[in-house]
């Protein structure tokens, strides 16, 4: 009995030094889905950056610029003196609103009201980010925005839809440097 049961622990003993093996997945996944939508996404904006230059040629009362970030912009105001632009951390006062590409309403700008922005340090989307330090104090302007300058393939739950190219006016009122707003 003591040999079988020595045999037996033997056994387990040698079955238990076996290295463990791996599961193998039950799915493979090839990452096609996300090669798609970059794809799509791609395809998306090339298409909506020749709808934008087309309405900027359009525009018969505004002179359209190209900014190095995608999207484009016509000043309504200009200051009469040269100022400084908005840098990141800067206090800046303005106002905005939100349309489409066809000029349907989102936001009008009393709705979204006088807000101070502290450049690069509160959300803003991401177009309005890029724009605001384009800007000095006095100006305003009209930009147009490819839906993944905006709110992108989400939209905001609310009025914007997913993929919505917007046209936006945007006022500075005021530029405050990072060194006034710190004291």
């Amino acid at each position: 009995m003591r040999k079988v049961l020595s045999f037996v622990f033997l056994m387990l003993l040698f079955a238990s030094c076996q290295e463990p093996q791996p599961r193998r997945p039950l799915e493979v996944r090839s990452g096609s889905f996300l090669k798609s939508s970059a794809e799509r996404n791609k395809r998306l904006l090339e298409q909506e950056t020749t709808w934008m230059q087309e309405l900027a040629q359009k525009d018969s009362l505004r002179t359209y610029q190209s900014s190095a970030s995608g999207f484009m912009y016509a000043y309504e105001k200009r200051a009469p003196e040269a100022g400084a632009l908005a840098a990141a951390g800067d206090l800046v006062t303005l106002t905005y609103d939100i349309r489409t590409w066809n000029e349907d309403t989102l936001y009008r700008r009393e709705e979204i009201g006088i807000l101070r922005y502290l450049v690069d340090k509160e959300e803003l989307f991401s177009g309005m980010r890029y724009s605001v330090k384009l800007l000095k104090e006095g100006e305003s302007a009209t930009f147009l925005y490819p839906s993944s300058l905006g709110y992108g393939y989400h939209g905001n739950d609310d009025r914007i839809g997913p993929n919505t190219p917007l046209k936006c006016t945007l006022e500075i009122f005021k530029i405050e440097p990072e060194t006034e707003t710190e004291n």
